[in-house]
């Protein structure tokens, strides 16, 4: 599986390092909320999802929403389906979306919208990659670990056709990988 890795990108010290000044910066911008709720986009945000929420310090709840719209693809469709909404409701509450990587914007402008119609009281976005380059739709990223260039990234929970998910790092897909 490392072989088919052309660089690492962030070691997983790197990746920690990250996550705690996260945590540390929403902990304090959230000091006086009583009803913050962290929503993870599932399935490529569950490792930064788990180690960003025992990186703020402050008590939470959390949810969790399924979306689609890469399939196998390494790209985005564009055509959004939810397979999993939320649980809670998120009227009045101070949410705080977990993304693992912000590409196209195309995904996430969705999501925005459609929580925004729901009334929470804040809304505001964390990923762990943003990738500017791609972006298609404008989204308003408060919260970034890492900016990266428009390359292929697999590891600490993101995936290429649902693997490589399982890597403690960050690293460049060899393009021969998923051209063939």
């Amino acid at each position: 599986m490392h072989d088919m890795i052309e660089r690492v990108l962030f070691s997983e010290e790197q990746i920690a390092q990250r996550v705690r000044e996260l945590g540390q910066a929403i902990a304090c911008d959230y000091a006086d909320s009583s009803n913050l709720l962290l929503i993870g986009v599932l399935r490529g945000v569950a490792v930064f999802f788990g180690d960003m929420m025992r990186a703020i310090d402050r008590p939470l709840e959390i949810d969790f929403m399924s979306i689609s719209s890469y399939g196998a693809s390494t790209t985005s469709s564009g055509v959004v389906r939810i397979l999993k909404d939320l649980d809670e409701n998120i009227i009045g509450r101070d949410v705080v979306i977990i993304e693992d990587i912000v590409d196209t914007g195309l995904t996430l402008s969705y999501l925005v919208k459609l929580l925004r119609d729901r009334r929470p009281a804040s809304l505001e976005i964390c990923s762990l990659l943003n990738k500017p380059e791609r972006r298609k739709e404008p989204v308003d990223v408060k919260y970034v670990g890492f900016t990266i260039p428009d390359q292929f990234v697999v590891g600490y929970g993101l995936d290429y056709a649902q693997k490589f998910r399982n890597l403690p790092y960050i690293g460049i897909l060899k393009p021969e990988v998923y051209t063939k």
